[in-house]
């Protein structure tokens, strides 16, 4: 049966092959609306399936696995910023506070049609942050690929005093439950 991540992100792809299975990664053509009016949670998860589902149609025999990741900073879910000043607008908003890294995902059998959808939360601290290390991280890392502006992979030793949880769902993917869910689908993972 073939593995299919509904997914074009390189996180994503660098996080599952860490596993050691085989995979093929398909980009998903869903359109993510995160102006939804519905809770993180469901949020999450409807995005998940939504990418899953575009592309498990195109397979007969695989399981398919969707995912989406973003932060909620008080009742705010923060996506990806639009601009390099609505990065520095939302790392100013996270500075010296925590936040939760929510990722929904979405697991699909297209040949017995079993799915099942999950989110995992993780929790980050940040450092106060200047002016000057704000302005020196926009620099660096192409911050407007991220959610809330930031990737703890990519110097994220600048922002993030701590964190509470799994750090590779903060990267994009929550790899221990993802694992524990493609066993209850039959997967061997060695």
């Amino acid at each position: 049966m073939k593995i299919i991540l509904a997914s074009s992100s390189p996180q994503k792809r660098k996080i599952l092959a860490l596993t050691g299975i085989k995979f093929s990664a398909v980009p998903s053509n869903f359109r993510e609306d995160m102006l939804q009016k519905l809770s993180p949670d469901k949020l999450a998860l409807h995005i998940s399936r939504g990418k899953a589902e575009a592309v498990a149609v195109r397979f007969k025999n695989a399981i398919v696995i969707g995912a989406d990741t973003f932060l909620v900073f008080g009742k705010k879910i923060l996506g990806k910023p639009k601009s390099i000043r609505g990065a520095k607008q939302m790392l100013r908003q996270l500075s010296g506070k925590r936040h939760t890294v929510i990722t929904g995902f979405t697991l699909i059998n297209t040949a017995n049609k079993k799915s099942v959808s999950r989110t995992v939360k993780s929790e980050v601290f940040f450092r106060k942050l200047s002016p000057s290390i704000i302005k020196r991280y926009v620099n660096a890392v192409n911050v407007l690929d991220k959610a809330g502006a930031y990737a703890i992979q990519d110097h994220g030793f600048m922002l993030i005093e701590k964190i509470k949880g799994d750090y590779f769902n903060i990267v994009g993917l929550p790899l221990d439950t993802l694992l524990e869910e493609l066993k209850k689908f039959g997967l061997r993972i060695k």
